[in-house]
């Protein structure tokens, strides 16, 4: 998550708090609203146990391949 947020930082001039805040935000909402397992994978992916796989079956919720 470090590394989401000092690239959020970075783009939009904000502090790494406040994008820390914002990652964790949208985290939450994003885990209220997926199925469990996916909330999961997204908890897995976020603390850098993820995998490509992961990010590709995340992509397929949004229709993208």
């Amino acid at each position: 998550m470090d590394e989401l947020v000092k690239m959020i930082s970075a783009k939009t001039g904000i502090s790494q708090e406040q994008a820390r805040t914002a990652v964790e935000m949208v985290l939450k909402f994003l885990k209220e609203r997926l199925p469990d397992p996916i909330a999961g994978q997204l908890d897995a992916l976020i603390s850098g146990g993820g995998s490509s796989d992961m990010l590709k079956n995340l992509g397929g919720l949004f229709g993208q391949k």
